[in-house]
């Protein structure tokens, strides 16, 4: 009895591979064993990005804080910990937003923030 290979689903496999491949230059994407190497690479790059680009940003977001707080003449950490015993409850994102796009309404939390 001949071997039975199920082209239909190989074919299929392989055409899924190359479309994810598309855009690749060269080989990775016109050859399946290089192409799904590609893909396979490229996948496990974006799952690990995904939870990078969390602390990338996060870092940004403090490099903007610092940078603006320090204009004002207060460090990061005193201005971070004036809010908590202030109890003024503003995240990272937001407060980086206003020190990039609106400087005024930043220096109103500095103030409102250090005010004994």
């Amino acid at each position: 009895m001949p071997r039975s290979k199920n082209k239909v689903a190989s074919h299929r496999r392989r055409k899924a591979i190359l479309k994810q491949a598309k855009g690749y230059v060269g080989a990775r994407s016109k050859l399946y064993t290089v192409a799904k190497n590609a893909v396979e690479k490229g996948l496990s790059h974006s799952y690990r990005d995904r939870k990078l680009k969390k602390r990338v940003y996060r870092n940004l977001w403090i490099v903007r804080i610092n940078a603006a707080a320090r204009l004002s003449g207060v460090s990061y950490s005193q201005l971070m910990g004036a809010l908590v015993k202030k109890n003024i409850n503003v995240n990272r994102k937001t407060l980086a937003d206003l020190a990039y796009n609106n400087i005024e309404a930043f220096n109103e939390f500095v103030k409102v923030a250090m005010a004994k």
